[in-house]
């Protein structure tokens, strides 16, 4: 069956988790029982190793994806200058999982402005032909509709790569009254949801409002929006995030339903091992 979008975690463990899973072998292999493709965070702190990847792959089926973070020390710290031996080596080991890359996530710190973009284009024409990424920016000139932003998306469409969407517009309406809710208040940004409309799987990354019902009406042009790319036969990747990890999954429960709500073959969520994986091939 063709798969109509896909729909992950920033993490593919959680003990509030455990009860609502699939049964399977091991975290990875339950996680993908249910959704289709899951942030790659581990590998912006550490790289695995090799036998670590073969693990990996051996529990996931072919059609689930991977969006893994380049290391830290590339993005955040060279900020892409002069990192090819160290990028090269990344994906060597990451080579076991090729087959199940989904775009890797090019996430740059808000240290990254504009006088940085060169790196940018540099770090990406380097990159081996077969191998896609997105990027997310966090300089505030990027969302400021100037000249910086207009480099920016003028060079992502020669190239054809996808601009992050990254919405945290439900979290900063909420009243930090959690230690989980300050905690990601101080460390998610808080910029203009802007798209960057390219032929590229568009990547939408949605931080919640702690209170999952409040989340409605913050979802609701997602739903429209996603249900439109659907209809047209693109399958954007859609993460669902909240405050608290361990919520991430009722987020992506509820999301569900409300888009299977507009574009009926996108079913919703089923937990039920005896029912198809999930409502998305």
């Amino acid at each position: 069956m063709t798969r109509t979008y896909f729909l992950g975690c920033p993490q593919w463990q959680h003990p509030a988790w455990n009860a609502r899973l699939p049964s399977g072998r091991n975290p990875l292999e339950r996680y993908s029982k249910v959704l289709n493709c899951v942030e790659g965070n581990t590998t912006f702190y550490a790289t695995p190793s090799r036998e670590q990847c073969r693990q990996w792959r051996s529990q996931v089926p072919d059609d689930f994806r991977f969006l893994f973070k380049f290391p830290r020390q590339v993005t955040h710290d060279r900020l892409l200058a002069g990192a090819g031996s160290e990028v090269q080596a990344f994906l060597e080991i990451l080579a076991p999982l090729e087959d199940v890359f989904g775009p890797f996530l090019l996430q740059l710190p808000a240290a990254f402005g504009p006088q940085h973009l060169d790196n940018l284009w540099r770090f990406i024409d380097a990159l081996p032909a077969a191998l896609s990424c997105t990027v997310e920016m966090r300089h505030s000139a990027f969302f400021s509709k100037g000249e910086a932003e207009r480099a920016l998306n003028r060079g992502l469409r020669q190239r054809n790569i996808a601009r992050v969407c990254f919405d945290s517009r439900a979290l900063f309406t909420a009243a930090p009254d959690s230690e989980a809710t300050r905690d990601a208040q101080r460390k998610k940004p808080r910029v203009p949801v802007h798209l960057l409309p390219v032929d590229a799987s568009p990547v939408i990354r949605y931080i919640g409002h702690p209170d999952l019902e409040a989340n409605r009406p913050f979802l609701a042009p997602w739903v429209e929006r996603v249900g439109t790319w659907i209809e047209e036969g693109r399958r954007p990747f859609v993460f669902m995030h909240m405050p608290d990890k361990g919520d991430a999954l009722s987020l992506a429960v509820l999301w569900s339903k409300l888009l299977s709500e507009r574009v009926p073959q996108a079913a919703a969520l089923c937990f039920n091992e005896k029912q198809p994986q999930m409502g998305l091939f």
